[in-house]
């Protein structure tokens, strides 16, 4: 009896750890990020642009790559600098100026037959109590949402797609670094799907690790519960 229990005690520890070991293998997606401007720098932004309401003189920034989770998102490789982004836009009464930085990211992270766009700065002048998002539309359209309220094209880029998964993607591999990215990591957990746009829990688009352990857990203490009952029985 003891020996069967050991035995069944190590195939549940078993099964548990397979489980939480199957979300190392982080599969990647092609995202537009969500960056705020921090002095120079740049911090993953902790909320989603249509609920951030940046302040009069913020820079926001945007990023399209290919990436597992925000802590391995590329920055946007423009600094985040709101002067050199604003400086021929004068203040008006009642209007906030934000400063936007749309980095159309490499020809290695491109869906299949598309080219990106050179990355480009704008200056909107907007409504005080306007969101990032709007911000973003004001100077960039046409933007592109999913059922999701996901956001999947900004000026148009890419043509189709939206945070989808990308096949074969190499594992560690990274891209060269630029003269004119900021030098600082992001910061935060990551709110949305890349936000680009709204989706919060999973930065990456897909299910976080925490979730899938989770249910995996449920799943085998579950299936442990119903072996123990049927051997009472017997």
């Amino acid at each position: 009896m003891r020996r069967t229990r050991i035995a069944g005690a190590a195939l549940l520890a078993g099964a548990v750890t397979g489980l939480a070991a199957g979300p190392a293998q982080a599969q990647e997606y092609r995202y537009w990020s969500f960056w705020q401007g921090k002095g120079s720098s740049w911090a993953y932004a902790t909320e989603g642009p249509a609920t951030l309401r940046p302040a009069d003189g913020a820079v926001e920034g945007f990023r399209f790559a290919v990436s597992a989770d925000s802590a391995a998102a590329g920055k946007p490789r423009t600094a985040a600098g709101f002067d050199a982004i604003c400086h021929g836009t004068p203040a008006k009464d009642g209007r906030k100026r934000v400063g936007i930085v749309i980095d159309f990211g490499t020809a290695a992270d491109a869906p299949g037959g598309e080219r990106p766009p050179k990355p480009r700065t704008e200056c909107a002048q907007v409504a005080r109590d306007a969101s990032a998002g709007e911000a973003l539309a004001a100077v960039a359209r046409p933007l592109r949402y999913d059922s999701r309220a996901l956001l999947c094209a900004i000026a148009g880029y890419p043509e189709a797609g939206c945070a989808e998964q990308v096949e074969g993607a190499k594992e560690g591999a990274k891209e060269p670094s630029s003269p004119a990215a900021p030098s600082s990591g992001p910061a935060g957990d990551g709110s949305d799907v890349g936000s680009g746009g709204d989706a919060s829990g999973a930065a990456d688009g897909g299910p976080s690790a925490g979730l899938v352990g989770g249910v995996a857990a449920v799943v085998v203490l579950g299936a442990a519960a119903v072996w123990q009952a049927r051997r009472r029985r017997g």
